[in-house]
């Protein structure tokens, strides 16, 4: 038998010493105990093309989200046509895998296909077609997957940055109880799902009070709502982590689940508001994109530092909030590299453009060991 040489020994010793030889601690695992971990995952991740993205998707997260499979532009694009092969993909890997399986989203004013609100003609549809229509679409895709999808997003931000509800066409034609007729449809086509609704910048306290009372109507009415989702689309600075808590506390105190959904961090300066409104979409612009080779060592540490907070914010409320969902897998697969300033190169998410762990993925496992 060959004997290794010193050299061999003293390498193979650092490297147990130094936890080489450990597995990459599983996000799921860490967490199992405090609130589900997910990734909202594309076409080519439910497709099986992007194996090394579904391969961290199984590693590390027990819940999925779909990032635009199900919206109405894709899923349902003509009114006799819906793509369901995607969502079937989609569903499947998630049972495969055991995963906690969103439906985002069922009534948004983006995405939605301009057919949805015109007659024949292209004039608007009148208030009873368009309830026929939105009630017929839930029905079908909702209805589909009856005990497949476990929670669905039922609304997605209908809500003003003062709280107020925000005028779409949704509310134009049918009016302000659109919200009420969709969360009775969804329950009708899907009586064993969570139902929530969804919105981005609900740590500002005025939107905070909009959804709290979105929330209190819809039971006022008898109407259910299972939980709020707050969309975590943050910065290095903002939004300030008291705030974050503030709205987790006030949405749970209306008994109902609280997850945090949509989480990224925006590391690269911005024009416009923070948030989530596609309306604001700007041109490549290189001074918005400082970074195309690289991340900084010192941005990655203020990235870390991010998420350190975050992350003891939320293990610190972990019996008020049910789910933390990422949006997307690795950097390469953000929408931020995209929005509000197309051709970017950000780096908001825990894995690189490589696939492996950055150092905002170990500061979010030690929050969960040490937390």
């Amino acid at each position: 038998m060959k004997l290794l040489s010193r050299g061999t020994i003293v390498v193979i010793t650092i490297m147990l010493l130094t936890g080489f030889f450990l597995a990459t601690p599983s996000l799921k695992e860490v967490f199992e105990e405090d609130f589900l971990i997910g990734a909202a995952i594309n076409n080519r991740q439910v497709d099986g093309e992007d194996k090394q993205a579904v391969a961290l998707v199984k590693e590390h997260f027990n819940t999925i989200t779909p990032e635009n499979m199900l919206k109405w532009e894709r899923v349902h694009p003509k009114p006799n046509a819906y793509n369901f092969q995607p969502v079937d993909n989609y569903v499947a890997l998630g049972k495969e895998n055991d995963m906690f399986i969103i439906g985002h989203t069922l009534v948004w004013h983006q995405q939605t296909p301009s057919w949805v609100f015109e007659d024949e003609k292209g004039n608007p549809a009148s208030k009873d077609t368009l309830l026929n229509r939105m009630q017929q679409h839930i029905a079908t895709v909702a209805g589909r997957y009856q005990d497949k999808i476990d929670g669905w997003d039922v609304a997605n931000e209908a809500l003003n940055e003062d709280g107020s509800l925000r005028q779409t066409k949704w509310s134009a034609i049918i009016g302000e109880d659109y919200l009420s007729r969709a969360f009775t449809f969804a329950h009708d086509a899907a009586p064993n799902a969570e139902l929530y609704y969804n919105d981005y910048n609900l740590w500002k306290p005025s939107k905070r009070e909009g959804a709290i009372r979105i929330v209190k109507k819809l039971k006022e009415k008898g109407i259910r709502i299972d939980g709020i989702g707050m969309q975590g689309h943050y910065s290095l600075t903002s939004p300030p982590i008291d705030e974050i808590e503030a709205s987790i506390l006030a949405f749970s105190r209306l008994g109902i689940k609280v997850m945090v959904t949509e989480l990224d961090i925006d590391v690269l300066p911005r024009p416009g508001n923070q948030g989530a409104d596609l309306n604001e979409s700007f041109g490549e612009n290189a001074e918005y994109n400082p970074y195309p080779n690289g991340l900084p060592d010192a941005v990655q540490k203020q990235l870390a530092k991010r998420y350190t907070e975050l992350f003891a914010l939320f293990h610190k409320h972990r019996e008020k909030i049910s789910r933390v969902t990422f949006w997307g897998v690795a950097d390469h697969h953000s929408w931020l590299n995209n929005w509000p300033v197309r051709g970017r190169t950000n780096y908001p998410l825990l894995f690189g453009r490589d696939f492996q762990p950055k150092p905002a993925f170990e500061a979010v496992i030690r929050q969960g060991k040490e937390g």
